[in-house]
């Protein structure tokens, strides 16, 4: 008991520290002055990280048991309750401290990336403000919660993508993130709304309690069509989780949010807020496990994510644009993991991930600081020897994210490969070929960016110097016994060390050396070979520059069509109805006006006549009527 209320009093503090940082910085961090305001910020959220690393020790190392905790009651409508409460397990323990880690690490660094710009302080407040919403949608234990974090991260990432406010492309990613967002989180709240009508809560505990007892209902979407209840609110929950981590096709806004400072970046795409939707399906694991046809969606959505964008990656110069297509790959390995009842590797291949992402992210911005705020990959080269630190740093999170061994990415992204490759749901097959031939696509982008930008002859001015097994996660999640094809691996797992000494007996090994040796011979050893490539296979590379038409499709059909829309609906209802009513009636009032003006002569007959045949007329209607 003394632990469990040790561990309430430290996840409250994990949460509101870095809510205080966030004000301090926010309304005070002009008085404190920049160095005192990032000092706080960084103490607040390292604190905030020490006591995960705690929590984190006791609910998983230690095996202490979940603990379901109510601080207060926001509202009570009849027999529900809303509630702010926190659920601590495995889970939530996990992804507090990757989050808080990855914050800490991105807050140090911003030290010196924005140390010449005039928004320091509000950059701090933004992102401890983004950190305490990532944490609130994490250690929630209901959905109302979550779904506060939820729109809180979406909210802020707005302002940080935005962050430079007078460049309009930044203007224009942030939009595009928000509106992208705000579509999927339609999905999402109605799906809320649907749970919350099925079974009357919306805590975790008890809405997955009562997941069996729902199976046979049925929800009618038009008089005579109806679906089952608990497939209907997969479907909502997953539209949500589609926007927010970017899967196709609503892909599109994570790219252009790369136009928002480097430490975002790291931020936002590797750790916390695209990964938040692959969290909240892990979450709702005991919802979606009933529901196989959606999880055959997810395997075809996460497969066409793993391997289409990856290929994007492939023709992309902008260094910050490689790594963020590679998320885009790497956030459909997780969703293909989903598919296949593999919350475990889902989960596995987020943690690490989210380390060897961030590094990359990290060391892309050294780079960026290094040339001048320069981006273009075509225009550096041979930077090994100027930045040899970022060079080491870039080497080693590439090779993580090209899963060699021993590196960790090599255990989470081989593990999901195998795990799709036993699933047997519909639609397997399909995403286990994309995650296959992914392992090939994967090292050529991520090595032709290292060959680009830190071997080849320098075009530019030098300005400046644990496996996945059934009991990772625990009871955090709920997997059928048909669908643990996690079980099926672990009753064959050598250990990691025998695990990396066979890689070379699997396919996915031969493939990312390809990968590597394909990277190398079209940009290092041959570069020719790529302008030839380019010219022969001119289509296949406009269809990947223009990436799959996807943004062409929103520009010409929603942006400009909503446009043309509007612009109609001005001229016909606005200009020719409203107006011209209005108008109309003006103008009828001035004719009439100007006839009877014409009447008011001003001669004395002409009234006595008037009068006369007024009468006149009078007494004619009266007789005769």
């Amino acid at each position: 008991m003394i632990v469990e209320n040790l561990l309430i009093q430290i996840s409250l503090l994990i949460g509101l520290l870095p809510l205080a940082g966030s004000l301090i910085a926010g309304l005070l961090g002009k008085r404190l002055g920049t160095t005192l305001t990032h000092r706080i910020a960084i103490s607040f959220v390292g604190i905030a990280f020490f006591l995960s690393c705690y929590m984190f020790w006791k609910i998983v190392i230690h095996a202490q048991p979940a603990i379901d905790h109510v601080f207060y009651t926001w509202a009570s409508a009849g027999v529900m309750n809303f509630d702010v409460g926190f659920l601590i397990d495995r889970l939530s323990a996990t992804m507090t401290l990757v989050v808080l880690f990855v914050s800490l690490m991105v807050h140090i660094y911003t030290i010196g990336y924005m140390e010449d710009d005039p928004g320091y302080t509000r950059f701090f407040s933004y992102v401890s403000l983004f950190t305490f919403s990532m944490l609130m949608l994490v250690l929630s234990n209901n959905l109302l919660l979550l779904f506060f974090g939820w729109e809180g991260v979406g909210v802020v990432s707005y302002l940080l993508i935005g962050f430079w406010f007078k460049r309009e492309a930044a203007n224009f990613g942030s939009l595009k993130a928000f509106l992208v967002n705000r579509l999927g989180d339609i999905g999402f709240i109605l799906g809320i709304a649907v749970v919350l009508w099925l079974f009357g809560t919306l805590n975790y505990h008890e809405v997955f309690r009562q997941v069996p007892s729902a199976l046979d209902k049925v929800i009618s979407v038009t008089p005579d069509y109806s679906v089952n209840a608990i497939t209907f609110v997969s479907l909502l929950l997953f539209i949500g989780a589609m926007a927010k981590s970017a899967q196709v096709p609503m892909h599109v806004w994570l790219p252009e949010s790369m136009e928002g400072p480097t430490p975002i970046s790291a931020l936002i795409h590797a750790a916390t807020m695209v990964t938040a939707g692959i969290y909240m399906v892990s979450r709702m694991s005991p919802i979606f496990e009933y529901s196989p046809q959606i999880l055959s969606f997810i395997l075809i959505i996460g497969g066409t994510t793993a391997f289409f964008t990856g290929l994007l990656a492939v023709v992309q110069n902008d260094i910050k644009r490689v790594i963020a297509y590679s998320t885009l790959s790497q956030l459909g390995y997780m969703a293909v993991a989903l598919g296949a009842s593999a919350y475990d590797a889902a989960i596995f291949h987020l943690v690490t991930h989210a380390f060897f992402k961030a590094l990359l992210f990290l060391a892309a911005g050294s780079v960026i600081i290094a040339m001048h705020h320069e981006q273009d990959m075509r225009k550096m080269g041979g930077l090994a020897r100027y930045l040899p630190i970022t060079y080491i740093t870039f080497v080693i999170g590439s090779l993580a994210l090209c899963a060699i061994p021993p590196f960790s990415g090599f255990y989470s992204k081989d593990t999901i490969i195998e795990a799709v490759k036993l699933s047997e749901m519909p639609g397997a097959g399909y995403a286990y070929w994309c995650v296959l031939l992914g392992a090939f696509v994967t090292p050529l982008y991520s090595f032709r960016a290292l060959f680009m930008t830190f071997h080849t002859k320098p075009r530019m001015v030098i300005y400046r110097m644990l496996y996945a097994h059934p009991s990772l996660l625990g009871d955090s999640i709920f997997i059928l016994p048909e669908h643990d094809v996690i079980a099926k691996l672990g009753e064959e797992f050598p250990g990691s060390v025998m695990m990396a000494l066979d890689a070379g007996l699997t396919p996915t090994f031969w493939l990312t050396i390809a990968g590597i040796a394909t990277a190398w011979l079209f940009t290092a050893y041959r570069p020719s070979l790529s302008t030839w490539f380019t010219h022969r296979f001119s289509m296949l590379y406009k269809i990947l520059l223009r990436k799959y038409g996807f943004d062409d499709f929103n520009q010409i059909v929603l942006v400009r069509g909503t446009q043309e829309t509007g612009t109609l609906f001005y001229d016909v209802s606005d200009v020719k109805l409203i107006d011209g009513s209005v108008n109309g009636s003006g103008a009828m009032v001035r004719w009439v006006a100007k006839v009877v003006r014409n009447v008011q002569t001003g001669y004395l007959y002409h009234y006595a006549l008037a009068m006369v045949l007024g009468i006149t007329v009078f007494l004619i209607y009266f007789m005769w009527g």
